[in-house]
């Protein structure tokens, strides 16, 4: 018995930290009226990639079926991605909250940007500026509401689908000339969405 506590004891401090959560997994079991987009918002994982890894080629699923989940989104990243949405976009309507964290996650995707969600949010310019104003002026450091996090979630789960936007601003807040000169994808609420 004292080794079993041992052992679980071990298990415990080499799992802290991993960004491991109850709802990690690498596999799930279907069941009644599960979606593809209801897995993905809770296990943190995108639509697309389920998709791919287990060689669907559309939304279809049934009870029962055992699904490859990819590498979840850790509770950090989903925390800084939500702080992020939450100071950008308050006011801002549900789907352009949505768009916001789809502009960060399809920047990860991009070669063009770091590879993580924290590392783009925190990322810097050549002179030194902050790439999102929140970072800048202290904003990101409070806490989400749960529509930001709701939002996160959804846009987790469609994967980065956004007609591929790099860059929004608000044309009212912003004398940058070169964002103005991106192709424009989108207008959502005040945000300006571009490739």
């Amino acid at each position: 018995m004292k080794n079993l506590l041992i052992i679980l004891a071990l298990a415990v401090v080499l799992l802290a930290g991993t960004g491991i959560t109850a709802k990690a997994a690498e596999s799930y079991k279907v069941q009644t009226d599960d979606t593809l987009l209801n897995i993905g918002k809770s296990y943190g994982v995108s639509v697309k990639e389920m998709q791919a890894i287990n060689n669907k080629g559309n939304h279809l699923i049934f009870p029962g079926e055992s699904l490859k989940l990819p590498k979840a989104v850790s509770e950090e990243e989903k925390e800084i991605l939500a702080r992020l949405v939450h100071a950008e976009s308050k006011g801002e309507p549900y789907e352009g909250k949505v768009a916001v964290a789809t502009v960060v996650l399809n920047r990860v995707d991009s070669d063009l940007f770091p590879n993580s969600i924290k590392e783009v949010i925190l990322e810097t310019s050549a002179g030194g500026v902050y790439q999102f104003s929140p970072v800048k002026n202290g904003e990101i450091n409070k806490k989400a509401d749960k529509e930001a996090i709701k939002a996160v979630e959804e846009a987790i789960a469609f994967g980065g689908d956004g007609q591929e936007s790099l860059y929004f601003f608000n044309p009212d807040k912003t004398g940058d000339q070169w964002i103005r000169t991106r192709p424009v994808t989108k207008i959502i609420g005040n945000h300006v969405f571009a490739q």
